[in-house]
């Protein structure tokens, strides 16, 4: 925004305007108004806030051009890995039946790295999860892993946190000491992929009549005029793939927690032995 702004500048937009038939007086009152406008690295007038003041649980840094944002989101804290184990029951003191997902906690969840805003411009916790021979991942993982003191580890992923993390290399993460019965955590995983589908499956479109003389039962139908616009709009709801992408189910109550497993309310995303990230 800040890059597009500075090219409108007030001399410029006098450039563009000196060939045009638009009347001296427009094109100075047009120079004037873009005179006005305050640009800066991290905010705009059209915005009428930064983005980090709109943004709060995002990191913003400006690129070398000062015109390009990256941004980040950060997690509430360092979480734990697991495998969805599947559903089951439990009764409330209460007598209410509750449906649950058990999540199995294998060997792993240690520390492999530490970022510090020192060291690398953001802080943030590695966490490698899922122990495996060293021949079942690459040298380059093999060597990281060695590093740290641990063992090689399957899946290697970060925690990205606001304030400089305490934790250290080869540091076990242990459920129990993270969460306990109450407490509301982030469950991510991928979604039971369901194939190429079409649009009456995966958005619940009105099928056509299933007379005999009908030639659309579940077709799709138009997808845009021909003449006007001419083309199909971005975004139109079509046939594609469904399933197999990242969910987050936010707010999930934790029902139980031991050394091997961690018990939530509710399902998740994901089939059993699917990788699961449990984050507060």
């Amino acid at each position: 925004m800040a890059a597009m702004a500075t090219a409108f500048s007030a001399p410029a937009c006098a450039r563009m305007g000196a060939g045009s038939s638009r009347p001296a007086a427009s094109r100075a009152s047009v120079a004037k108004a873009f005179q006005g406008l305050k640009v800066s690295g991290a905010s705009s007038s059209f915005m009428g806030a930064s983005l980090a003041a709109a943004a709060p649980v995002r990191a913003a840094r400006a690129g070398a051009a000062g015109g390009l944002m990256v941004e980040a989101r950060y997690d509430a804290g360092v979480g734990v890995f697991g495998n969805k184990a599947g559903m089951t029951q439990l009764f409330t003191e209460d007598g209410l039946c509750v449906p649950v997902t058990v999540i199995a906690v294998q060997a792993g969840n240690v520390v492999t790295q530490v970022k510090t805003e020192d060291t690398d411009g953001y802080n943030a916790v590695q966490v490698g999860y899922s122990q495996v021979k060293d021949y079942r991942i690459t040298k380059p993982e093999v060597g990281h892993c060695a590093k740290a003191g641990v063992a090689p580890m399957r899946h290697l992923e970060e925690f990205r946190l606001k304030a400089t993390p305490a934790h250290t290399l080869g540091q076990q993460l242990n459920p129990t000491e993270m969460f306990k019965m109450g407490d509301t955590v982030d469950v991510r995983g991928t979604s039971i992929g369901k194939g190429w589908q079409g649009a009456t499956k995966k958005y619940g479109f009105t099928r056509g009549p299933m007379a005999h003389g009908s030639k659309s039962h579940r077709q799709l139908g138009s997808i845009g005029a021909g003449t006007t616009p001419g083309r199909v709009y971005p975004g139109k709801k079509m046939h594609s793939q469904m399933g197999n992408v990242a969910v987050t189910l936010k707010q999930l109550k934790v029902m139980k927690v031991e050394n091997d497993c961690i018990i939530v309310k509710g399902s998740v995303p994901g089939k059993r032995g699917d990788l699961l990230r449990i984050c507060p």
